[in-house]
């Protein structure tokens, strides 16, 4: 019998699923148990070209329709979404691991949200008139054409939404390839967007490696490519891009700054480092892994994270008591615990976790180390885990400094009780998507996005409407035309 997580093919293009064996396998491992519970291809070149082909040719037919006509077809697929919450969260369970209480509110609903606001917002996609005298000039905001959205493993459902929303409701149309770690939920958006009515061929997903990718983010006919992943690979993707001369968004890593002052709430604070450390297993790139402390609070700060800490509830993610899950693969695990090694090796001082959780499937116990410095490994690189960094500071001067001393820039957060503080220090701090007081917050209606090596570009929010779509100015003359002879 076939498990449940078995998709119907491994790939969803122009209104179906089609199959190709003649790829490469790709095994689906459920990250809980260590076991293989699907079987997907990798795109073959074959399966690349109909992908392509056929999403450009019903793109043009679809620029066509009215935005509120689009919008439909994406308010439509958002209501099935969340009437099938609970059997897409248990697939996204089964795709990344994370626990069924996280997953039930914070994936598919996370979608759903996406193809409902920028369903809303297709309609009222227009343009402006600019007087020149008796002439005017008018611009009209155009489709880019075809969009290629590369998917990261952590979120597969959300940012399978969170590019195609956008991308559709501005007359686009998508390829999406989700990482080949996670390629079950991406199938389920583009079944259900075909459902709600979206022509054939308007999203189409394929599955496969960074050949896969390449071919996508090469071929002359993409117009934009849109990538969630790591620095290194966006540099790569970005290059690559730069070539064709083609539209980018590039969604990548980071190494945040969680700045705490002497003055802020305790247990808020805490509760923020834990959302910026450790939702997800760690597995978020806008995630607060430097946590900066003001000596007047450090030992109480961290008797409480200890305390909390504590009572993460480690287990089956099918579970809904369980509040913490696995790593998403055996490789990841073991990249996290080699950091974790490099932290005791280099004299941090290690408060809580720092081992594998003593059961089946990736699991790595959530884990602290405290009196960490700027020069250490665990305070410079992208860890990708739950392993958090408490750093010690003096002054809102020397803080500052400090935190904005990374390549990185796509998150920071600052808690205090000072409100004045609050808004200054947020203001001298290098980074895209920002928190007073709160951590890790990333609805729709607001941009998401990193500076520096962080990324280019915003997802979310009206600015992803501008990151899918070009404006084309249109000058009018209503005289007689002068010229030199």
């Amino acid at each position: 019998m076939t498990h449940p997580a078995q998709p119907k093919a491994s790939h969803f293009i122009n209104g179906e699923y089609v199959e190709d064996t003649g790829g490469t396998p790709i095994p689906v491992i459920y990250a809980a148990t260590g076991e293989q519970i699907a079987t997907v291809y990798a795109a073959t070149p074959a399966i690349v070209e109909q992908a392509l082909s056929t999403s450009k040719a019903a793109q043009k037919e679809w620029a066509k329709m009215t935005g509120t006509e689009r919008g439909r077809i994406l308010r439509r697929a958002a209501d099935i979404m969340r009437e099938r919450n609970h059997e897409l969260s248990v697939l996204e369970t089964y795709d990344t691991g994370k626990p069924l209480q996280e997953t039930l509110v914070a994936d598919a609903t996370s979608g759903a949200d996406a193809l409902e606001y920028f369903g809303g917002l297709a309609g009222s996609l227009t343009g402006e008139h600019i007087p020149m005298g008796e002439d005017w000039v008018y611009t009209k905001r155009e489709a880019l054409g075809l969009c290629v959205g590369i998917g990261a493993w952590n979120y597969p459902t959300q940012i399978a939404c969170w590019k195609g929303a956008p991308a559709l409701a501005c007359g686009n149309s998508m390829v999406f390839k989700p990482s080949e770690t996670t390629p079950l939920c991406a199938l389920k958006v583009a079944e259900i967007l075909h459902e709600a009515g979206a022509p054939a061929g308007i999203y189409n997903v394929i599955q496969g490696m960074g050949e896969v990718g390449g071919a996508l983010v090469t071929d002359p006919r993409v117009d934009k490519v849109s990538l969630t992943g790591s620095v290194p690979t966006g540099k790569k993707v970005y290059a690559a891009a730069a070539e064709g001369m083609k539209h980018v968004t590039m969604e990548l890593g980071g190494k945040s700054p969680l700045i705490i002052f002497d003055d802020a709430d305790v247990d808020n604070a805490v509760g923020g480092a834990i959302n910026g450390n450790f939702y997800s297993s760690g597995q978020v790139c806008s995630n607060g892994t430097r946590v900066f402390v003001q000596k007047g609070i450090k030992e109480r700060f961290l008797a409480c994270l200890a305390e909390r800490t504590g009572n993460a509830v480690i287990g089956d993610p099918m579970d809904e008591t369980t509040s913490f899950g696995p790593m998403v693969t055996e490789n990841q695990m073991n990249i996290v615990l080699g950091y974790i090694e490099k932290g005791k090796e280099e004299g941090a001082r290690l408060i809580c976790g720092g081992e594998r959780a003593d059961m089946d499937g990736y699991y790595i116990q959530p884990t602290v180390f405290a009196d960490v410095t700027d020069d250490m490994t665990i305070a410079r690189e992208e860890i990708f885990g739950p392993v958090m960094s408490v750093l010690d500071f003096d002054t809102e001067e020397e803080v500052i400094a400090r935190a904005n001393d990374t390549e990185f820039g796509l998150s920071a957060g600052v808690f205090t009780n000072d409100f004045s503080r609050a808004h200054r220090v947020i203001d001298q701090l290098e980074a895209g998507s920002c928190f007073i007081n709160s951590y890790n917050d990333a609805p729709v209606e607001a941009p998401f996005g990193g500076v520096k090596a962080s990324g280019v570009g915003r997802e979310n929010s009206k600015e992803a409407i501008k990151h899918f779509s070009q404006v084309k100015s249109v000058y009018v003359r209503m005289g007689d035309v002068e010229a030199a002879f």
